[in-house]
């Protein structure tokens, strides 16, 4: 069937003119077969909205809440354990020590426990590789004895409270300067309690990927340790995929869809040549089919592309960081030091979050910093702490 309608294509295009062709090709494509196929892909142009979003986002809330109750019960039913247990082997400095932060949210979707029962999960099934990490819980809830499911980790983790009781902060310090002290605060207990090697700073609606633990492996050991990419301040393992399109601020995204184009621009003119049967390649050939492909990526949705690289760890790509969102964050030892101190040189208020504010470092400090893609984390928190939304919807 495909060869045949190969052959029939090559009929066409003998008896049509190039141009006829190429709009032919444009038409059908972005204007029949691309809507068709992609109106229900979440992070597309093509994406039906108007269609979609709401019953989409009912049913993420429905099977989030699902989760939360799935980890609920694997807690319940797991028998407290000896920390060695949990940890897959006690260590004395622990190379990664994964601090969860937490704070009391929708009672029924129990973030917390959907984050802390994937890692569990991950570090029993790794092993003696994993012996050397720790999971460690940061409770910074102003009334710790409210939230349930952290009292809950605390049967299975080592946990500290930022507050003692009910404490209410300072009244002058407004809700984006608690969020940054109350990380700086869990930052410095890791540091404190472990003396790690690595820090993994994850946020409690921060739900880690299967492949996480052999890419951090493979990241800091290998990618990170070469000369141009050693001592950044941080590793982001989280970009909002809203946020990953190649049009963006961000100038690498330019210069990757630019190859992207060299790439198939030739590649496509060569198959169109063969099929065609035309004799040899000309630049307005390549130029078309390489603004054809361009396009047709960006429509798509460059997210979908990149989790193509989630086929082997030298895929993945390190670039630049970008400046929204820390859902989920490594830092070495030394590098945690200096964000500490640079943190209190900062006052954060609406509109210079902590995540704007550790993104200003990298200008003012002379630092640099990195972003993981694809992503490492999926961030299934709708419900923010900063700001109320009792309808949240997907997009």
């Amino acid at each position: 069937m495909l060869l045949r309608g190969l052959r029939l294509y090559g009929k066409w295009c003998r008896f049509s003119s190039p141009i006829t062709q190429f709009l032919t090709l444009t038409v059908v494509t972005f204007g029949v077969l691309a809507p068709l196929i992609c109106h229900r892909l979440l992070h597309s142009y093509f994406y039906l909205r108007r269609w979609h979003l709401n019953p989409m986002s009912e049913e993420f809330l429905k099977q989030n809440q699902e989760d939360g109750q799935t980890a609920l019960r694997y807690f319940e039913d797991l028998r407290t354990p000896n920390s060695s247990e949990i940890s897959g082997g006690k260590a004395l400095r622990p190379w990664l020590l994964i601090t969860i932060v937490t704070v009391q949210r929708r009672n029924e979707f129990h973030y917390v426990l959907q984050v802390a029962s994937r890692f569990h999960r991950l570090l029993q099934q790794c092993g003696p590789r994993c012996q050397s990490y720790q999971v460690f819980i940061c409770n910074v809830e102003q009334d710790p004895g409210n939230h349930q499911d952290a009292k809950l980790l605390g049967n299975f983790f080592a946990m500290v409270s930022r507050y003692k009781n009910w404490e209410d902060p300072d009244a002058a310090v407004n809700q984006f300067e608690k969020e940054k002290r109350d990380y700086a605060f869990c930052m410095e207990q890791s540091l404190l309690a472990y003396n790690p090697e690595y820090i993994l700073l994850v946020e409690d609606d921060a739900v880690p990927e299967e492949e996480i633990f052999p890419l951090l492996q493979h990241l800091l050991l290998e990618r990170l340790s070469k000369p141009h990419l050693k001592d950044a301040l941080y590793l982001k393992l989280y970009h909002p995929e809203r946020l990953q399109r190649y049009i963006n601020p961000e100038p690498m995204r330019i210069l990757e869809w630019l190859g992207l184009g060299m790439f198939l621009g030739p590649l496509l003119s060569f198959a169109y040549s063969w099929v065609s049967g035309r004799p040899s390649l000309t630049w307005p050939i390549v130029l078309f089919f390489a603004l054809y492909s361009m396009a047709l990526a960006e429509l798509v949705g460059r997210h979908y592309l990149l989790e193509l690289r989630r086929l082997a760890p030298v895929l993945y790509n390190v670039v630049p960081v970008t400046e929204c969102c820390m859902p989920a964050m490594v830092f070495s030892a030394s590098s945690a030091r200096r964000v500490l101190g640079y943190l209190q040189e900062l006052h954060c208020r609406p509109g210079f979050a902590k995540d704007t504010a550790l993104y200003s470092l990298l200008r003012t400090k002379d630092e640099r910093a990195y972003v993981v893609e694809p992503n490492l984390v999926r961030h299934v928190g709708m419900f923010s702490s900063l700001r109320p939304n009792n309808i949240p919807k997907l997009l």
